[in-house]
């Protein structure tokens, strides 16, 4: 070192105590110094990022307090109750009736004083509800949703006060527990016109004959809402038929690749006798029917849209965590574009969503506009399921990462509540003005 170098260093440092004390370093502190001194800086362990669904901040912009505050209490139930122990009720095919206690205080909290009320009348607010549970679980999802969103639903629509009276607090707080049954074995899409389960009048009381198909929880519902054709005037009306009622016979379906734990049914109807009383009297026709369906089927695009985030989130999670060639997977190339798919078509759900949430004041074109988000928002939710089943490679068909489940259940989300084909005929009369049905 020249002695220019020298005089600067001297400034800056006590060069006469540093020759002291390397002089007094034994053989060993020395090596580590120079040890130190050599080896390259050490980078900071890898810390996974927190996925950010929202990454446009739509939701954040777009709810109130009380909105985000509903969505958090959903979620954070979701979590903490139903998570662990999903998994398994899903494999063994049976209802986790150990998370009800929980789903009914969560839902007290997010929707206020009157959950039965607000659930009802506020369809944001029930959206957004819709969009969280499947997030976690698409099956409790579906038990709520045809506990409240189709039989109390109905009876809030198309009841009597007695009927309400009667029906409206039990199924609110879970203490009985609603059913559906319109789609029959033979009669899906169809239903409007092919209805063939029947009702007779004889006085006070109809006579209900026929069958139905899928309806969920009507393995060990309370009442069922048992839609069937008028044979006098040939018009479709709505009753309450109540479990262990003579002739109402009901049997689990089997074999279901797909919201295992929803307990689906075959449900065969022999001379069942129904009060009048027990007739919905605000049904007139199946036009009643079909304005209920827009709501429910707007619910089913909510659904794709929480399990669509779900997905991202399950995978961008393993991603950041599964280690292959000495770093996680999710550093490498084809696995962020993968991702990146993912999250754009999560984003697109959502402002598709957000757009049909401000068109909840215009029944007249609700319908329709049901019909485009639950074709469009299922399609890209059931490519995100694809994406992320891939990206998780051998460990995508385990349920212990979630993907799994949530992949399976996107087959019956995409089929339910219209399928595919018939929302995209209802969807295309509306902007042609030509009816291509049959």
């Amino acid at each position: 070192m020249d002695t220019s170098r020298l005089a600067k260093l001297a400034q800056k440092a006590d060069l006469e105590a540093v020759l002291t004390r390397l002089e007094a370093m034994t053989a060993e502190e020395m090596a580590d110094l120079l040890g130190a001194s050599s080896a390259a800086p050490k980078k900071k362990p890898y810390q996974p990022p927190t996925p950010d669904t929202d990454f446009y901040n739509l939701f954040d912009r777009a709810l109130t307090e009380p909105q985000q505050h509903a969505r958090q209490t959903i979620r954070r139930f979701m979590l903490d109750g139903v998570a662990p122990v999903i998994n398994d009720y899903w494999e063994r095919g049976e209802m986790p009736f150990e998370v009800v206690p929980g789903l009914r205080d969560a839902l007290r909290e997010a929707f206020g004083p009157d959950p039965a009320k607000t659930y009802c009348t506020d369809p944001f607010l029930t959206g957004l509800v819709s969009m969280e549970i499947p997030r976690v679980d698409p099956s409790v999802g579906t038990f709520l949703g045809v506990t409240w969103g189709l039989a109390m639903y109905s009876i809030w629509m198309f009841g009597s006060d007695e009927q309400k009276e009667k029906w409206m607090g039990p199924l609110e707080s879970f203490d009985a527990i609603g059913s559906w049954a319109l789609t029959e074995p033979e009669h899906g899409s169809d239903a409007a016109l092919g209805l063939a389960t029947t009702a007779e009048r004889r006085g006070d009381t109809w006579v209900l004959n026929g069958a139905k198909k899928w309806s969920g929880n009507a393995t060990f519902a309370d009442v069922t809402v048992i839609w069937a054709r008028d044979l006098e005037d040939g018009q479709v009306k709505g009753f309450l038929v109540e479990k262990g009622t003579p002739g109402f016979e009901v049997s689990k379906l089997e074999g279901k690749i797909a919201k295992r734990s929803v307990q689906n049914v075959d449900i065969v109807l022999e001379d069942v006798e129904v009060a009048e009383s027990d007739r919905l009297p605000g049904v007139r026709s199946f036009r009643d029917v079909a304005g209920q369906l827009a709501i429910a089927r707007a619910g089913v695009a909510w659904e794709a849209c929480g399990m669509a985030m779900g997905l991202y989130e399950m995978t961008l999670d393993y991603c950041t965590r599964r280690v292959q060639f000495g770093k996680p997977i999710a550093g490498f190339q084809l696995v962020q574009e993968g991702l990146v798919r993912m999250l754009g078509n999560v984003v697109a759900i959502q402002g598709m969503m957000l757009g049909l949430a401000g068109c909840y004041d215009e029944p007249k074109r609700l319908h329709e506009r049901a019909s485009l988000a639950k074709v469009f928002c299922v399609d890209k939710m059931r490519e995100t399921a694809s994406i992320g089943r891939g990206l998780l490679g051998g460990n995508g068909i385990l349920l212990e990462h979630g993907v799994a489940r949530l992949f399976a259940d996107a087959e019956a989300v995409y089929s339910y509540e219209g399928s595919r084909e018939m929302n995209v005929l209802i969807t295309g009369r509306a902007v042609t003005g030509l009816s291509a049905f049959v």
